[in-house]
């Protein structure tokens, strides 16, 4: 539950809509969804006779003069973007149409409530409802498996059951998932338990929602006298020519939040729910399927109670309205006994019905009218309820408050917020109703950056190009927005997919014009997969300062003005002046400023609070380093962060260092164009080597006569140099001088273990904790050859790393780029521009945001926007890339069954053969010599069990779709066809059909039977995870779970006794948990241990730790 306190906040009971997503007939989106209330479109299609017959209808019925030609369908339900939600071809096929679209519509919901469930921190449930599964008779009707895991997924793709789960696991939602069924009322009934889940702190947002999808497709219906459907395929609510509805397809959602919650967090309020109420008839009316008036009656006074609303402020209600003879009569008076209660006025509250626009859609029918009125509300007018003339002769309309609004009009709102009701009637006698109020009024919000960073993402380079051009329509289109809230909304309501795309921008006018052209200066894309990356802070040392460096990040940023007023008030002591002004002089004392910036006794504290100020707005941001490395003095930021130095301590130091150097007599410094190796032999007597920045650059130092002289010997030598800009030889004998002095400094102050690995200068490699706390180590520092390109060279080993210079300009960036064998996808950064880029420092820190996130670092959005108040905004959806997966009823679905083959294979001990399919082969012999034959039949296998075309040799098992059920279905057919039992577990170091061949043709296997299992390997140094199983015995429904932890884990799991089909399976939870301990103990010598499962596999780790700890082991 979340850990709130409801009693303090205001609007305890009031829920805000600030979601959407609609599909019903003639329109696909919201926004068409609207414009055909508005227009008053009656979504009905009409069908012709060879229509009909093609479709199998046959021509005695379609020609009976009681067939309405007629019907309200949705267009495309047999598409579904499978990929995008990791189905594989087979599984799609299977999941009932209902489920698939109400899974898009989902997505789709989420986004346009600007959130995206991978990084948000609530709980978020859903709640909703599915009309009859028809598909099922497609899927059953073409089984001919008697497999008992193909039934088993049969069941959970097409069962009403896992219509909401499948959602919360698709999505990685964590609050309550349950499905409702109601009938007709399905769907408000949703909203009504997704509102009492929230007002109960069960969650922090919810999906609430239904979906109708109808079989067989496209055709019309008989009509009999007495029943609900219409007998000419228009709905007529409340008009006296009603004699029913017609049935409609479609699926709506809406997702909830707390209001008080959904205006801090600055929410797109669509409406307002004041309250709710459900419930039933019981037998008070005429019959089981009939209305009744009691029931609706008090269920919308206890949600008009509930509201603590006078029912004269509802202006207008969205009815059940289904246009029966007897239903409407029922809905007017029951509504008007339920304003009675408070009100004796007449006509002054409008109503209308949905149906009459798109028919009834069962159980999304609530939602649909729900949706139509939340958009009348945001666009102040009511649309026309369509098909009325004369009313009912028995409602009496005159005497009661309601009329039946036919245009559209205006909605005013005479004082008081805009008000409406929706009612939601269910077959069966469930009632749900709902009281609206329009959004409250939202300031609008401004914005310090001067840049912005758009991110767009696609699971294919085709939809993230239609994510692209979509996102440059709309901006187009609606060019009022504000474009810091459309990035703030791209960055936090959008999943990163693994086809990214950013631009950084000025204005709506920039924005359009970079998507558009797609100019590769400006438009930067990749294709990253989910990974997770150490982050190494890069700090360099004198010579890349320069006046302004960070001033446009000063003015924008207070995290990063924070720490440099904080070092500037530090410094004041030790320097005798604010450190700012030279920073950031005045223009007329900007020559001033420059030269003093050039004097080491204020470089380094200037270099060191610029560092230490734009780490940790990094940090802030949510890009903390793994490992830390520093140039020379830049080592000292790195200790700092890493706490081997408290900041005042760190900046005393680095003040003092500064000032003894300064003290010293100048010398000179070279950058000369040779290697270690070769440099050394051509230093003499006061000549030093004092960095070694590449394989083949390295900086020599000395007395500026000893250093001229060199420099000839180089260019008679024919050797390139260059002179650094520098007021003193660092990192040479002339430093020696002070190394006594700065070491008494050292001794004042506390030295601490690094909490944070970093390199070290000195050596090359990891600092010790010795090292770090020695004073000695920190005198030697500044004498001792700086190791940079040694101390790279070790970062380089971890190939996922990405390098950021945290500091001005781009020196070890450049540096690090000249290591030996640098790959061209290593990642390496600089975090401000160079002194000679023209360019806005806000611009450029937000490219190098853009290209972390590029490749896949996660960025603290919300501390990004800390200091600003910004608002979700409604922009594109994700364009889903649909394909056909359908079972035909007229044709078979194919389940995997195997032709013969015929082929020979000589092996050493052992041959493999075994029967095909009963249904189409009695027995097959299988003699092989090939792998070729062996991988072609596992192709087919594969091909059949996963609905792909095309199957590669390479080709991973779980990477193409499949699952722990899956699997039980291939390794059933592999017995069947090569006369092989092999365990789960095997695909485990065999995915690929080429492993898979040659473990068959290897006969049988020479490992000896194990519970423990490798699941993913990881790094030897790390300590391993270990899954146990849970009812089924296998483990591999933990494959997604271990690829989605730490790259460098090793994860294990422990697999029943007895899947090998010759050992007894345990009968108790202690001898499992004591064979496993033992298993594991073998494998493992020393503790800590990690353990864990889902299920009885929970159970049985836990018994396992008791065991470990009662033995002496250490259980983490």
């Amino acid at each position: 539950m979340s850990d709130h306190n409801m009693l303090d906040k205001e609007n305890n009971f009031d829920i805000a809509i600030i979601g959407m997503s609609v599909r019903v007939p003639g329109a696909d989106s919201i926004d068409k969804f609207w414009q055909n209330l508005r227009e008053g479109v009656e979504s009905i299609s009409k069908f012709t006779d060879e229509e009909l017959m093609t479709r199998g209808v046959p021509p005695a019925v379609y020609n009976d003069p009681n067939y309405v030609k007629a019907g309200s369908f949705l267009d495309d339900v047999e598409m579904f973007d499978a990929s995008l939600f990791g189905f594989s071809p087979y599984e799609a096929k299977l999941i009932d149409p209902q489920h698939r679209i109400f899974l898009e519509s989902a997505w789709e919901s989420l986004e346009t409530a600007g959130y995206n469930p991978e990084t948000y921190k609530g709980l978020i449930g859903v709640f909703a409802g599915a009309s009859m599964n028809d598909y099922l008779f497609n899927v059953y009707a073409n089984q001919k498996s008697n497999d008992v895991a193909g039934a088993f997924q049969k069941l959970i793709s097409i069962d009403k059951d896992y219509l909401t789960t499948r959602v919360s696991y698709k999505l990685n939602l964590r609050g309550p998932s349950f499905t409702i069924q109601t009938a007709c009322s399905t769907s408000l009934v949703a909203v009504h338990l997704a509102c009492q889940n929230l007002l109960s702190y069960q969650c922090d947002m919810a999906l609430a929602g239904g979906v109708c999808i109808n079989l067989p497709r496209k055709i019309g219906y008989l009509y009999q006298e007495g029943m609900i459907f219409s007998p000419d395929g228009h709905c007529r609510a409340f008009d006296k020519k009603a004699k029913g509805t017609f049935g409609g397809e479609g699926v709506g959602i809406v997702v909830l939040k707390r209001l008080s919650e959904a205006l801090e967090d600055g929410d797109n309020i669509q409406a307002v729910i004041k309250g709710s109420a459900i419930n039933n008839d019981g037998a008070l009316k005429v019959g089981y399927t009939a209305p009744g008036v009691d029931g609706q009656t008090e269920v919308i006074a206890a949600a008009q109670a509930f509201s603590q609303i006078d029912p004269e402020t509802i202006s207008y209600i969205e009815a059940h309205g289904t246009g029966t003879p007897l239903g409407d009569p029922i809905e007017i008076e029951a509504l008007t006994q339920a304003f009675r209660a408070r009100s004796k006025k007449n006509g002054f509250c409008a109503v209308g019905s949905v149906k009459t626009n798109i028919g009834h859609l069962d159980a999304a029918a609530g939602v649909a009218g729900l949706i139509k009125t939340v958009l009348a509300l945001q666009h102040k007018e009511i649309p026309p309820s369509l098909n009325f003339e004369t009313p009912n002769p028995k409602i009496n309309f005159e005497n009661s408050p309601f009329y039946v609004n036919t245009r559209l009009k205006n909605w005013q709102s005479n004082g008081m917020p805009r008000r409406a009701g929706v009612s939601s009637f269910g077959i069966g006698g469930t009632n749900a109703h709902v009281i609206l109020e329009e959004s409250p009024e939202i300031t609008a919000s401004g914005s310090f950056r001067p840049w912005k960073l758009l991110l767009l993402s696609g699971n294919t380079k085709t939809a993230l190009d239609t994510v692209t051009t979509n996102l440059a329509k709309h901006l187009k289109q609606q060019s009022s927005v504000n474009l810091a809230d459309v990035a703030y909304t791209l960055q936090n309501g959008r999943k990163a997919l693994n086809h990214r795309r950013m631009i950084v921008c000025r204005d709506i006018n920039d924005a359009v014009n970079i998507l558009e052209s797609h100019d590769p200066k400006r438009v930067k894309t990749s294709f990253q997969e989910p990974i997770t990356r150490d982050i190494v802070f890069m700090f360099s040392g004198q010579g890349s300062q320069y006046v302004n460096m960070g001033l446009e990040l000063y003015k924008t940023e207070p995290e990063f003005r924070k720490h440099i007023d904080l070092c500037s008030e530090i410094f004041k002591p030790h320097l005798s002046f604010d450190l700012r002004d030279i920073l950031y002089p005045d223009r007329e004392n900007a020559e001033e400023a420059e030269q003093k910036l050039k004097q080491t006794s204020i470089t380094q504290p200037a270099l060191f609070a610029i560092e230490y100020a734009l780490a940790k707005l990094w940090m802030a941001w949510g890009v903390h380093p793994t490992a830390l490395i520093g140039h020379s003095s830049g080592e000292y930021v790195a200790a700092c962060l890493a706490g081997v130095f408290s900041l005042e301590d760190a900046l005393s130091l680095i003040a003092a260092r500064g000032r003894l150097m300064q003290a010293l007599p100048r010398g000179s410094m070279l950058a000369v164009f040779l290697s270690e190796e070769n440099i050394r032999p051509l230093l003499y007597g006061d000549i030093s080597l004092s960095a070694v920045n590449s394989p083949s650059v390295c900086t020599v130092s000395g007395p500026d006569e000893a250093v001229k002289e060199f420099e000839k010997q180089l260019a008679d030598r024919e050797i390139v140099f260059r002179d650094l800009n520098t007021s003193h030889a660092f990192h040479s004998k002339m430093m020696e001088p002070i190394l006594n002095p700065f070491t008494e400094e050292l001794r004042q102050v506390k030295l601490n273990p690094p909490q944070i690995p970093f390199i070290s200068n000195v050596t090359g490699t990891w600092i010790t904790p010795e090292e770090a706390q020695s004073p000695d180590y920190w005198a030697l520092h500044f004498r001792n050859t700086v190791r940079f390109s040694n101390g790279i060279q070790e970062l380089l080993k971890e190939p996922d790393r990405v390098l950021l210079e945290v500091g001005p300009g781009n020196t070890l960036r450049t540096l690090s780029l000249q290591q030996k064998d640098i790959s061209e996808n290593r990642i390496i950064l600089s975090s401000i521009r160079h002194p000679k880029e023209q360019r806005s420092d806000t611009e450029f820190i937000l490219n190098i945001i853009g290209r972390l996130w590029l490749s896949g670092v996660q960025i603290n959005w919300k501390e990004f926007y800390a200091d600003e108040k910004r608002y979700r905004v409604p922009l594109p959806t994700y364009p889903f890339e649909r394909k056909r997966y359908w079972v035909d009823t007229k044709k078979q679905v194919r389940v995997p069954c195997f032709p013969e083959v015929d082929v020979t294979v000589e092996q050493k001990e052992s041959s493999i053969s075994g029967p095909a399919c009963a249904e189409e082969k009695d027995h097959v012999q299988f003699h092989y010599t090939s792998g070729n034959s062996v991988e072609q039949s596992l192709a087919h296998i594969w091909q059949e069990l996963l609905g792909v075309e095309q199957v590669r040799v390479n080709d991973n098992f779980f990477d193409l779709g499949g699952s722990s059920l899956i699997a039980v279905s291939l390794f059933t057919y592999i017995e069947k066809t090569f006369g092989r039992r092999l365990p789960l577990a095997t695909l485990y170091r065999a995915p690929t059909i080429a492993e898979l061949s040659k473990t068959l043709l290897e006969g049988e296997s020479a490992e000896p039977w194990s519970s423990l299992v490798e699941i993913k390997p990881g790094k030897s140094d790390t300590l391993p995870f270990f899954f146990i199983h849970a009812a089924g015995g296998n483990v591999l429904n933990y494959y997604d779970l271990a690829h989605s932890l730490d790259e460098g884990l090793p994860v294990y799991g422990l697999q029943a006794q007895g899947l090998d089909g010759e050992r007894p399976f345990h009968n108790s939870i202690e001898d499992m948990a004591s064979h496993y301990v033992h298993e594991m103990l073998e494998f493992q010598k020393h503790g800590p241990y990690l353990l864990g499962g889902y299920c009885m596999g929970g159970t049985i780790a836990l018994e396992m730790a008791q065991q470990l700890r009662k033995h002496g082991h250490k259980v983490a």
